[in-house]
């Protein structure tokens, strides 16, 4: 076991029936780092982190968390993690504070130390106004707070978050993302499944990108953004009479052709300081521009030049 690894995942694989919903998966978590695992609906997220957190055995491969083996040491692992999965798992007849009480108290709390966590959950989630009404009240994104919260009662140094902010409007979401960045300047290790793949690109320091249950593509967002290519430059002329001199012109400065629609154009950009070269040559030639823009990959593209097209 390297000390840098939380997790150690060596050729993971799970089979029901005659489909293997995870295929021969590998990868490892550094301590400290959030870690995302991407992919489109039934691509073998879930699965995989339902593996990893022994809620299901593998049909074959290991987990480690902290150098324990999930299966050997299952009830030393569970300790180890906090697990906030895609549905609450709260009780909606009761409040938030009795729902933290009872969570702590089966947590092997004392009295005492119960009612403590709890109220210091109340207070780092911003619940402490809404702790005595029943969760039935709450909003979508209170639910979610909440529990995050009971997932980190016993200060776990791992925690899993398996889409945790789907459904939440944009502000709640934003106030989510938060929250996770200040868990990690804690200490904390985060491995996070999301399909917002904005999500992924603001919170991950690296990305496993899943499809029909292989492990794709890893890396920090920045690597997987410039492995399916560099910027784009889109330039709107002001008259279109102009546009095969401008692209003309593009093909000589870039060396590649322009695509055209209607007087906009559009060209593959290696290096961003090509645009001053492109702006004075368009000014020598009196072509005149309605609008430039350069255009860097994001995780859409990524997503979709990864896994679009492989079904």
């Amino acid at each position: 076991m390297s000390e840098e690894f939380a997790i150690e995942v060596s050729h993971l694989t799970k089979t029901f029936g005659k489909k293997n919903a995870v295929d021969d998966i590998s990868l490892n978590v550094k301590k400290g780092e959030v870690f995302g695992l991407l992919g489109p609906n039934g691509a073998g997220k879930t699965t995989t982190l339902r593996m990893i957190t022994t809620l299901l055995k593998s049909t074959s491969g290991s987990v480690k968390i902290f150098g324990h083996d999930v299966n050997e040491d299952s009830r030393l692992v569970r300790s180890m993690f906090g697990l906030t999965g895609q549905y609450a798992s709260v009780d909606e007849d009761i409040s938030a504070r009795e729902n933290l009480m009872i969570f702590s108290r089966l947590n092997g709390l004392s009295r005492s130390e119960s009612k403590q966590r709890t109220n210091d959950l109340l207070e780092e989630f911003s619940l402490v106004n809404s702790a005595d009404k029943a969760i039935s009240n709450f909003s979508g994104g209170m639910r979610r707070r909440l529990d995050l919260a009971i997932s980190l009662i016993t200060q776990p140094p791992l925690i899993f978050l398996d889409e945790p902010t789907t459904g939440l409007d944009p502000r709640t979401r934003n106030q989510m993302w938060d929250t996770i960045r200040d868990l990690v300047a804690k200490g904390s290790t985060i491995v996070l499944t999301t399909q917002y793949l904005e999500e992924a690109d603001e919170l991950a320091d690296r990305v496993a990108v899943i499809d029909h249950g292989k492990l794709i593509k890893m890396g920090t967002p920045a690597e997987l953004k410039a492995d399916i290519g560099g910027s784009a430059l889109s330039l709107t002329l002001e008259k279109s009479d102009q546009v095969e001199e401008a692209k003309s012109l593009l093909k000589h400065t870039l060396g590649t052709d322009a695509q055209v629609y209607g007087e906009e154009l559009q060209a593959p950009l290696e290096d961003t300081n090509q645009v001053v070269s492109i702006l004075n040559r368009l000014k020598e030639k009196n072509i005149n521009i309605a609008n430039i823009s350069v255009k860097e990959p994001s995780m859409d593209d990524v997503f979709f030049a990864l896994t679009v097209g492989k079904n």
